[in-house]
């Protein structure tokens, strides 16, 4: 996943600067890809130092606190003396960091670190800005922590990435380097000047306690996936062309009075990367009597309608990634203000509150969501491809796209490994947060599954890349094609083409090792090269 690079900022003087009122979509990225520096802002250090001395005035009174002096989840029950608590905070670390499987990626684990940080800037969580300060320190060191494939539920927090991590600071387990070794944490920040956080009332809890990986993984996949609804645009207008298909049905008028966002846009980029083809709108000269032409088939005639659909389904996702960034996520919570209110602990100015505010729901949903489109995405941009190889149904096209059919099998088993990635695609849209185990002895009896949604997701953002790569690399040979039989493609076409070959892909010809340029295609696409070789021609695309 970290092939999507065309979301880097230019962030070598770039610096993220965390408050107490959230963060945003850009920064996280300028984090986790671009390696920013973090600074905690003066209002933040304040905000954290209040807090804490709402939690130093509980942890000095005789009633018990839960997260302050108590144990944790199915262990609350329990008062813990103040001779415990630092052992205690130690502990839930220790013990937290449970998780296996195979290691997360670095881009997840500094964005799941910022998002920590975002939220004990909020002055929400009680832990000191010493502690903060280490957790900045650490992400400008270019320190990330190792965690594991499994351990979170999506509940409580991400509770096992989030353990892991909080087991960097405080010196114990294994981190990588900035130069990708990975080493005992402890020796990483020794060499980095860095010293290990000894913990205290409550923060060990509140390091644990958030929905981070969940929201930094749906961050990510927003910004890869706005690329390839643009991409999957243009290659659906590439398609479009080569099979000689009509640019009729994305007239402006006709979507207006359907007026779905995302749709009216896909059909205008379309449109804008087709003006001046000379292969469109030709149905009157395909004269087949056994398969007259009077419409494009649905995978088409409908590229807008299904990418309109799923750029709508991205624009709601990213309202509920906002809401999530600029919320404080923690349990249990500080709260500053009447400190007689029913339930909560209260001291002074402020109080101690629990909560269900961990709760992954609202990104489990949105996670899912995005699977079951790109899914569909990959399916509708599939069958285009296949239309494409097909001699009966691309109109004048060699079978394959072959320069020799029969000595030569052209493109054929590049729809072959397309088709396995639509098939896998399908099966990650079931979505996870229809499920739900219950653990800690039935405390945790309703859990969003949001870290599995998250991380299948990420798969599934993965293989569309390699989707939309397939069909840019048959569409641009088919357009090829064309233009040898005296056909000019539009302008936009052409630039395409040229910029696909310009960075390594191969045209027409005969058949050779197809895996290299598979993958120089996707390469191509994740970049962002695709849209930023018709942009010149089309103007900025939505």
């Amino acid at each position: 996943m970290e092939g999507f690079v065309r979301t880097l900022l230019h962030v070598d003087t770039y610096t993220v600067v965390v408050g107490t009122s959230g963060t945003t979509a850009r920064d996280v990225i300028a984090v986790a890809r671009g390696n920013a520096r973090v600074e905690l802002s003066a209002a933040a250090v304040g905000a954290l130092a209040a807090a804490r001395e709402i939690v130093d005035a509980l942890a000095a009174g005789p009633e018990p606190v839960y997260g302050v002096s108590t144990g944790f989840g199915a262990l609350a029950a329990r008062y813990i003396g103040q001779d415990l608590r630092g052992r205690l905070q130690r502990n839930i670390v220790r013990s937290h960091a449970a998780g296996m499987g195979p290691r997360v990626e670095r881009e997840v684990v500094r964005a799941l670190m910022f998002l920590r940080l975002k939220t004990a800037a909020s002055g929400r969580t009680g832990i000191r800005p010493e502690v903060a300060r280490t957790m900045a320190d650490v992400l400008n060191a270019g320190i990330t922590p190792v965690v594991h494939e499994y351990g979170s539920l999506g509940c409580s927090g991400d509770l096992a990435p989030l353990a892991h991590c909080a087991l960097t600071l405080m010196g114990e387990g294994d981190a990588e380097g900035p130069d990708g070794t990975v080493r005992p944490a402890g020796e990483l920040l020794a060499a980095h000047g860095i010293t290990p956080v000894e913990l205290r009332e409550k923060e060990g809890l509140a390091l644990l306690n958030g929905t981070d990986g969940m929201l930094g993984m749906l961050v990510l996949a927003l910004a890869d996936l706005k690329n390839l609804y643009t991409c999957a645009d243009i290659t659906a207008a590439l398609s479009l062309e080569a099979l000689l298909g009509t640019d009729k049905v994305l007239a402006p008028e006709l979507h207006a009075i359907r007026p779905h966002p995302g749709q009216g846009v896909s059909a205008d980029n379309m449109l804008r990367v087709l003006a001046g083809s000379g292969l469109t709108g030709r149905h009157a000269e395909i004269t087949d009597a056994a398969a007259p032409r009077v419409q494009d088939a649905y995978s088409v005639r409908c590229a807008p309608q299904v990418n309109g659909a799923g750029r709508d389904t991205l624009d709601y996702a990213a309202t509920v990634a906002d809401r999530e960034l600029a919320s404080a996520v923690d349990n249990p919570v500080v709260l500053r203000g009447d400190a007689s209110r029913e339930g909560g602990a209260g001291s002074g100015g402020g109080r101690v509150e629990s909560n269900g505010n961990f709760h992954g729901a609202p990104l489990a949903y949105v996670l899912d969501f995005l699977a079951i489109v790109a899914a569909d995405l990959g399916s509708i941009t599939e069958r285009r491809t296949d239309r494409l190889l097909d001699k009966d149904r691309s109109h004048g096209l060699p079978p394959f796209l072959a320069e020799d059919p029969g000595v030569d099998s052209g493109l054929m088993l590049a729809q072959y490994t397309q088709a396995a990635l639509v098939g896998e695609m399908k099966r990650l849209a079931v979505p996870a947060s229809a499920d739900s185990i219950p653990s800690s002895a039935m405390q945790e009896d309703h859990v969003s599954m949001g870290w599995s949604a998250a991380r299948k997701l990420r798969t599934a953002v993965d293989s569309l890349a390699r989707i939309v790569a397939v069909e840019l690399y048959a569409a641009t040979r088919a357009i090829e094609l064309r233009a040898a039989q005296g056909l000019t493609p539009a302008p936009a076409s052409r630039a395409a083409v040229e910029a696909l070959r310009a960075a390594g892909v191969q045209g027409p010809g005969p058949d050779r090792f197809l895996a290299p340029d598979l993958a120089a295609a996707d390469a191509f696409v994740r970049a962002g090269g695709l849209v930023a070789a018709v942009e010149p021609v089309t103007g900025p695309l939505g």
